[in-house]
């Protein structure tokens, strides 16, 4: 279906022809039940004549296979992925912690549909480290005390997830959905200016864990202790996946200012914006009395961030994009 030619022969033209794709709706009944999906059809770019291209069929099988899923509530395969990646755990001992036949999450990742009861059970795992407990704890004689041990302690540091505020959660999965790519640092600076322009915009504060003024510029140290095993390396967790949708509790006008953060503050990596904070005044000030390369768990207040960002407002119109670039010029340009 792909290349830089796209060519299939039309039985319409009787000639090799041009085509392109186009979604088209397809009605299917499924054990009584009437369905419309959505499918990928080649159409001849001459004559408008529907296409056979090699390959097709079988993404469209695809396509009505995972339609259904979501249509039904069903797991799909990735959701099986995830889960085994997050619990450190192959598809057979899988299969039997979460209580099912040795081969029956084999038999899922290879197509087969699962029940409702076993979807659900797939779904409460992925959504829920204390369920996932359970479900250990229930079938622990199934499974060898490695497994168990190290799929246990994955479900802990998964905990730690649910220990920070809605805020902050929402905040870090918004950022993730509108970036390919953040590292630890990059996402510790991005949270800081999150906080700092959502004090001046409502005068409250975007989430309620305190930052810290370390070596490399604010952090916060819930989020830091989640991804510190990622260092420098862009974060890629499928741990997130017990928390998808939490950015859902955002506010339009939370995801306008995070958006905002985002156009500006996040078109520069994480060493640049380190530069910048270390230039800041409430940085400054936590850190007063410590030597650069020396460490220290001083908290920056919430009022000297609403403070300082309420005096950088006043020159630069921090509520545009234009003054927030204006700003970023201003301080890298500065010594």
């Amino acid at each position: 279906m792909e290349g830089k030619e796209r060519k299939a022969f039309c039985t319409q033209c009787r000639k090799e022809a041009e085509y392109n794709l186009h979604k088209i709706k397809y009605g299917k009944t499924i054990k009584g039940k009437d369905y419309s999906f959505y499918i990928t059809a080649a159409v001849c770019s001459e004559c408008g004549n529907e296409i056979s291209v090699p390959g097709l069929i079988d993404y469209n099988v695809k396509e009505i296979d995972d339609q259904y899923r979501y249509y039904e509530k069903l797991v799909n395969t990735r959701d099986i992925e995830k889960l085994m990646s997050i619990y450190n755990m192959g598809k057979a001992p899988l299969s039997l912690a979460l209580g099912f036949g040795e081969i029956t999450i084999s038999r899922y990742l290879d197509g087969q549909m699962p029940s409702r009861e076993y979807s659900d059970i797939i779904k409460h795992a992925i959504s829920s480290p204390a369920y996932m407990k359970s479900l250990l704890n229930k079938n622990r004689d199934r499974i060898t005390d490695i497994t168990y041990k190290k799929a246990y302690n994955a479900a802990d540091n998964v905990e730690k997830m649910f220990c920070l505020s809605d805020g902050i959660t929402g905040t870090v999965c918004y950022i993730f959905k509108r970036l390919e790519e953040v590292t630890p640092l990059l996402l510790q600076k991005l949270l800081y200016y999150v906080q700092g322009l959502t004090s001046i915009r409502n005068g409250g504060m975007a989430f309620k864990e305190d930052c810290r003024a370390w070596v490399h510029g604010p952090v916060y140290v819930e989020v830091y202790n989640l991804f510190k095993d990622f260092k420098y390396n862009p974060i890629d967790d499928d741990r997130f996946a017990v928390l998808e949708n939490s950015e859902d509790v955002l506010t339009e006008d939370q995801k306008k200012i995070i958006d905002l953060v985002i156009e500006t503050f996040g078109m520069y990596g994480g060493k640049t914006l380190e530069r910048i904070t270390h230039k800041e005044e409430p940085w400054k000030a936590a850190r007063k009395g410590y030597d650069d390369d020396i460490s220290s768990n001083e908290i920056i207040s919430k009022e000297s961030i609403r403070d300082y960002f309420r005096s950088v407002d006043l020159k630069y119109d921090l509520t545009s994009e234009e003054g927030i670039k204006k700003y970023i010029f201003e301080m890298l340009r500065c010594n």
